[in-house]
Order: C-alpha cells, then sequence, then structure tokens
C-alpha cells in the first residue's frame, strides 16, 4: 500500500486549502489515519486524525475549530480541509496510516507514510 499527499500550496492567511490522501495498492480502510506536520528545523508534530470508520477524529490544540479530517473508504481517500490558515501552518504535511483501528498522536503508532505536501502561508 502506498499513500500519497496532495493539495498543498501556497494561500494568503485566512484562506483555505483541502489536502488529499489516497491510498493505492490495497486499503487504509481498517485503520485509523493521521495527519502530521513538520515546518524546519522543527519535529513531527500531531495536526489530526480520524479513525477507521470515520466516527471519531481528534485534533491538536493548534488546530482544533480550523481544520476537519474525513475520509471516504469506498475511495480510499482522507481529507483535511484546513480553514482560517496562519503563517504558523506552513509545514510539509503529512499523511500517515495507522497501525490499530485508533487514533494516536504519537507518530510511532503510524506505520506507512505519504511523502508530504508543502503548505506555505503567507502573512
Amino acid at each position: 500500500v502506498q499513500l500519497q499527499a496532495s493539495g498543498g500550496g501556497l494561500v494568503q492567511a485566512g484562506g483555505s486549502l483541502r489536502l488529499s490522501c489516497a491510498a493505492s495498492g490495497g486499503t487504509f480502510a481498517t485503520y485509523a489515519v493521521g495527519w502530521f506536520r513538520q515546518a524546519p528545523r522543527k519535529e513531527r508534530e500531531f495536526v489530526g486524525g480520524i479513525n477507521w470508520g470515520g466516527g471519531r477524529t481528534q485534533y491538536a490544540d493548534s488546530t482544533e475549530g480550523r481544520f476537519t479530517i474525513s475520509r471516504d473508504n469506498a475511495k480510499n481517500t482522507v481529507y483535511l480541509q484546513m480553514n482560517s490558515l496562519k503563517p504558523e501552518d506552513t509545514a510539509v504535511y503529512y499523511c500517515a496510516r495507522g497501525r490499530t483501528l485508533v487514533i494516536s498522536e504519537r507518530h510511532w503508532d503510524y506505520d506507512l507514510w505519504g511523502q508530504g505536501t508543502q503548505v506555505t502561508v503567507s502573512s
């Protein structure tokens, strides 16, 4: 299974982007999926996640209320809708498949990672 993240780009502060994470060569329908981001000279941080069925989501404090994660298991795709973007949201965003059904904030609980997509928010 491979994950492909897409949808990144350059946006002004206050704007929106929607990232997609598509799985190919298999399914991740029975796994949680997480989104992480990494800015230059910073550690990778949890952005949010969704459980296997899509009925539960969890977000970092910094993204709660602005970001929304959803999934379409029929399309093998998970989405990250980002609204009210801030310059501090600038980072490479990664999606990852969890080792289990449930969401985790810990990156070592994810075993399959997409290649990342750059999000740049200008002030």
